[in-house]
């Protein structure tokens, strides 16, 4: 698995959809995947501080993992086949590790409330990954724009 970090969200200019980009910094490849606005917006929601008198859905989800003794270990995104992205949230129980599929952007959504690794299979980084702003899914499976010259000025989600 290679660790990535949230670089952060863009709007992709073509199809005004959300795009959550991941970055691994030492290996200089992004890894783009496109998500839903309201995934977006509970991502950017920590990512830019905002506080909630009650718990959204994904706070909700950590607090009840927590209450029953696990803890979030990592969010693993395992596969991406045709375009769509596949996520693990691992969890740990009281010493029994667990692998609970989801859709990155929840996963990443969790993982953010976490503090916790988000990281990808290296079949993922081959098949989606660029390391020269070219990305390797083309339009028709997700992906249209490339990374490269972006800067972290281009980030910021806005509802």
């Amino acid at each position: 698995m290679v660790e990535m970090k949230i670089y952060g969200l863009a709007v992709d200019n073509d199809s005004d959809a959300p795009v959550l980009v991941l970055k691994n910094e030492e290996l200089e490849i992004v890894l783009p995947i496109w998500i839903g606005a309201i995934e977006a917006m509970a991502i950017s929601l920590v990512l830019d501080e905002v506080a909630f008198p009650r718990p959204m859905t994904h706070d909700l989800l950590l607090d009840t993992i927590t209450a029953l003794g696990g803890k979030v270990l990592s969010v693993d995104i395992v596969d991406v086949e045709n375009g769509t992205f596949y996520a693990e949230v691992i969890i740990d129980c009281n010493g029994d590790v667990k692998a609970i599929d989801s859709r990155p952007s929840d996963a990443v959504a969790l993982a953010v409330r976490a503090k916790c690794p988000v990281r990808a299979a290296q079949k993922v980084i081959d098949i989606a990954a660029t390391t020269d702003g070219e990305a390797k899914i083309r339009e028709g499976d997700g992906i249209s724009d490339e990374f490269e010259e972006l800067s972290p000025d281009d980030f910021k989600y806005k509802m």
